[in-house]
């Protein structure tokens, strides 16, 4: 039986690149968890698309055994986490499950936005925050700014930050003495009745819903009925063991243990991440405190490619869904483009990754429609409705005033960019809060501003502004009145949902001209004139048209009288004329992906 004061669960928090994953492979490369020649870069980020974008999406528990120098043997449990914004909840579960954090901070780049963040999250979870600054062994390495910024910044004392640089192996030793002296080993009583915390699950073919939980008092152990403390359901387990990194079985997880367990659970509805899991025979009294909801903040629509593959579309959901509680789905149906789902994200790499995911992992093609957030109309009868897309939007008249999120956005930057940045965040209808300089060279500025404005190319013209050197943090904030109106695309005088959009009001022209343009080139003459009109209620902004076929009824026409020539031309007319009244423009599936921007690749 492990003795529970030879614990410590920690986990790794950092802004994206700073080196988590490459330290993670140190520490267990230096506790011997991994034999060298198993040894991969980044070798906790299992999944094919972490590997392919170098980045951490989901987080990762593995435990180490670890002699210190005192002679002590300790089991030291990590959870490496991801660090970009989009993935906060992830880091939020992480930290629910520890007792300690290394906070690591590039030597080069110093304190970054998600640095602060992470940082803050952790602070208000209690935890025991060991400041780590890595990368020293980089020319432009400055470990004694990247100290003093922790302190500016962060607001932790620093001044005994350990040294490291997780590609060479210096200052790793250092790190796993700190950890078994610094980080508190966790507290519980292994005889009280069974609280387990669900912090992360993964769905197996052959053993159904695999739980990763935290124990916090009692013991949980193969055979043992245990009941999930949310919906009263029993099941009898049938494995419990750790990770190291792979699934390793053990007689038994006690308090303070981080590990899994296994008990042929069919669905994620059933073990939900979060849950409490007791012993079914001895209930413990009330269930843990658990996480906050996951709220969607971005929303789009999710269409299979070919019409017949939404069954498949809507078993790979469900499926990414046991791994990835923060997506929501919900069925619907498009003129256009049939069934689908529409789906809610935490961001948009979130759900770049979902749908890469889909198509990586599950073999779906789809169609994503644009992005978009959840507006909140307040109507003239006093009754408020959550308006997901356009066409949820009730008649102009109805509307008294129309809500949309706002978040509060922190842009960390070199100081030359100041300018060029300030003007990008007003041009999204910024309003500016603050600016402070954290260094002579690094400014942090703090604007608040619209979700929809941020989530359509915000974060790549940032980059480009900036030359890549500016990161980012956001915050929802809530719900303000903004002068928002819905703009109908129009086409032969009927409405063409699929294209109809919200836009600020200034706006309005200049999308409505940008859309009808596109579709102006997409949809396929007739043989008759088509109007394409963006309008806002009644009122046309904007009008193109689709010239029609002509068919030369000159050709055989040579010679003769004027007339004779006016006179065929008229009845051609004529002929328009009345095709105009009975015509139907069907616009083609290709025009909708042509417009959705969907690549040659994918089509």
């Amino acid at each position: 039986m492990t003795n529970q004061k030879n614990i410590r669960n920690f986990c790794i928090i950092a802004h994206i690149d700073h080196g988590k994953s490459t330290l993670a492979d140190r520490l267990l490369e230096s506790t011997g968890t991994i034999a060298s020649r198993d040894m991969k870069a980044q070798i906790l980020d299992s999944l094919a698309l972490e590997r392919e974008r170098g980045i951490t999406i989901k987080l990762v528990p593995v435990r180490m055994n670890y002699e210190s120098d005192d002679g002590n043997k300790y089991i030291l449990n990590l959870i490496d986490t991801p660090g970009h914004v989009d993935f906060a909840y992830e880091v939020s579960r992480s930290l629910a499950a520890c007792e300690g954090a290394l906070l690591v901070v590039d030597a080069s780049q110093g304190v970054e936005a998600q640095t602060v963040a992470n940082a803050y999250q952790a602070i208000e979870q209690g935890l025991e925050i060991l400041p780590v600054i890595n990368k020293i062994d980089l020319p432009s390495a400055r470990p004694d700014n990247a100290k003093q910024e922790i302190s500016d910044v962060v607001g932790l004392d620093a001044g005994d930050a350990v040294l490291t640089s997780a590609k060479t192996g210096e200052g790793v030793h250092e790190i796993l003495e700190r950890i078994v002296k610094d980080i508190p080993a966790p507290a519980g009583d292994p005889d009280s009745p069974l609280q387990a915390l669900i912090f992360d699950s993964v769905y197996d073919n052959y053993r159904g819903v695999i739980c990763y939980v935290r124990v916090i008092n009692g013991r949980i152990r193969a055979g043992q009925n245990i009941m999930f403390m949310s919906n009263g359901i029993t099941y009898p387990v049938n494995e419990a063991g750790v990770f190291k990194p792979s699934f390793t079985p053990v007689e038994e997880l006690s308090a303070g243990e981080v590990g899994y367990i296994t008990a042929s659970i069919k669905t994620l509805a059933e073990a939900q991440v979060g849950d409490t899991i007791t012993d079914a025979l001895n209930p413990a009294p009330e269930a843990l405190p658990g996480y906050k909801k996951v709220k969607s903040v971005v929303f789009c629509g999710f269409y299979p490619v070919e019409r017949d593959n939404y069954p498949q579309l809507r078993d790979a959901l469900e499926k990414l869904c046991l791994n990835d509680s923060a997506v929501t789905y919900e069925p619907e149906s498009s003129e256009a483009l049939g069934f689908g789902f529409r789906c809610g994200f935490l961001g948009l790499l979130h759900m770049d990754v979902v749908r890469e995911r889909l198509r990586e992992e599950y073999g779906v093609e789809l169609v994503a429609t644009a992005p978009n957030v959840i507006y909140e109309v307040v109507k003239s009868s006093g009754e408020i409705i959550e308006a997901h897309r356009p066409s949820d939007f009730p008649d102009a008249s109805e509307i008294v005033e129309i809500r949309e999120p706002y978040i509060k956005l922190s842009v960390f930057m070199p100081s030359e960019f100041t300018g060029r940045v300030m003007q990008l965040v007003q041009d999204k209808r910024g309003t500016y809060k603050s600016m402070d300089y954290i260094t002579p060279e690094r400014v942090r500025l703090v604007y608040e501003m619209p979700l929809s404005e941020f989530i359509v190319d915000f974060h790549d013209k940032l980059k480009s502004q900036t030359r890549g050197y500016a990161s980012l943090d956001y915050e929802l904030i809530g719900l303000r009145a903004s002068e928002l109106v819905r703009v109908d695309i129009l086409v032969n005088g009927e409405a063409a949902d699929a294209f109809s959009f919200v836009c600020h009001k200034d706006q309005a022209y200049n999308r409505g001209h940008a859309v009808v343009t596109k579709l102006k080139e997409l949809i396929p003459s007739q043989l008759f004139e088509i109007p394409i009109q963006a309008s806002i209620g009644r009122r046309v902004i904007v009008r193109v048209n689709v010239r029609a076929l002509r068919k030369d009824v000159l050709a055989k026409c040579y010679g003769g009288d004027i007339t004779r020539k006016r006179k065929l031309l008229e009845k051609q007319k004529e002929g328009k004329k009345r095709m105009k009244q009975i015509g139907k423009v069907s616009i083609p599936q290709e025009a909708f992906l042509a417009f959705m921007q969907v690549d040659s690749g994918e089509k």
